[in-house]
């Protein structure tokens, strides 16, 4: 199989309640992980984009983190009303939704 043309890791990382750091899975990283995957089957791009769960990404801060490569673009504070608004603008548009990218993502793509 071919690489595919983008590809969407999110955070799912757990901890346990109360950790000073926090963790994407109890800010609802299951479901933006399967909005993901939702709308890139509706959209037909199943096969040349990929999203997939990822373990810790060291930025629980900005949880639900998500972090799209090849760019290597990350987003913070994913909601799964925001998954249309990336897979439209970035994976499909290649443009980046700058509400959402993390403060090292903003310099990057300045």
């Amino acid at each position: 199989m071919p690489p595919f043309k983008r590809h969407v890791f999110v955070c799912t990382n757990q901890r346990p309640e109360g950790h000073p750091k926090g963790c994407c899975a109890s800010k609802g990283a299951e479901e933006v992980r399967a909005r993901f995957k939702e709308e890139l089957e509706k959209r037909g791009l199943k096969g040349q984009m990929r999203a997939n769960a990822a373990g810790c990404l060291d930025t629980c801060a900005f949880g639900v983190s998500v972090v799209v490569y090849p760019e290597g673009t990350w987003y913070g504070a994913v909601k799964p009303e925001d998954v249309p608004t990336i897979v439209d603008e970035h994976l499909v548009g290649g443009h980046p939704v700058e509400r959402l990218l993390m403060p090292f993502s903003r310099k990057k793509a300045e």
